[in-house]
């Protein structure tokens, strides 16, 4: 894990700068699923997985854990939409950076809507971009109501959004809670569970892609939830 990280460093700060954006998203592709397979955890995507040269497309999700980042860009790889705090995370914060990941800030005022612009600059530019609407996370056995302002670059990019779930059954198919960053655990209290976990599954369960065009921000927002817990199974 240790070597891996500093492998990480060394590829974020020195060779990626010089990579241009399609082999730069080939070498973080390839830096999450190795690190998935370090910590043993094991990717099965079902449903309608989007292609891996999919451009310019919004992917919405539910929020369960930072492993989430890296089970999606072992898949494939996008841009993700995430809050200021993941600047402080140890490692993992740096890597997001350099991942080229858009960083929104809710405690300032119109940062959401400055944040809805660069991501439909970056929808136009084809770049896919991940967006977890919670606006939090949970420790998956729920799906928090939708915020849909974000949903509103699609919408004017004219593109597709393509609901995914986002489940870590435990041996029973309950969702394994150990493998969740949600509540008061920090990050390094989540890093050892996870690193404790004997042979973790994360499931990405994909429904079919949306038309954003024409939709209103709120219904799409619900539109997608309720596409989303189908495929997880889980009451509105």
């Amino acid at each position: 894990m240790i070597l891996h990280t500093l492998y990480g460093i060394f590829i974020g700060a020195v060779i990626m700068p010089r990579l241009s954006p399609q082999r730069r998203n080939r070498a973080i592709g390839r830096w999450s699923a190795a690190l998935l397979d370090i910590l043993n955890i094991r990717v099965i995507v079902r449903g309608n997985p989007p292609p891996p040269d999919l451009t310019g497309v919004m992917l919405v999700a539910n929020h369960i854990s930072w492993v989430d980042i890296h089970a999606l860009n072992s898949i494939i790889t996008t841009r993700f939409v995430a809050k200021a705090e993941i600047l402080k995370w140890p490692v993992f914060g740096w890597f997001a950076i350099k991942a080229n990941s858009l960083f929104i800030d809710r405690e300032k005022r119109h940062a959401t809507g400055k944040m809805t612009g660069l991501t439909r600059e970056a929808l136009l530019a084809g770049d896919c971009i991940c967006v977890f609407p919670e606006g939090t996370t949970t420790d998956g056995s729920e799906v928090k109501p939708f915020k849909g302002s974000l949903l509103q670059a699609a919408i004017d990019a004219k593109t597709d959004v393509w609901p995914f779930g986002i489940h870590y059954p435990d041996a029973d198919g309950q969702p394994n809670t150990d493998m969740a960053y949600w509540g008061e655990r920090n990050m390094i209290e989540s890093m050892r569970l996870v690193i404790k976990q004997h042979s973790p599954v994360v499931i990405l369960d994909f429904a079919a892609p949306m038309h954003a065009n024409g939709h209103e921000r709120r219904t799409l927002a619900a539109e997608a939830r309720a596409h989303i817990l189908e495929r997880l199974n889980l009451p509105g």
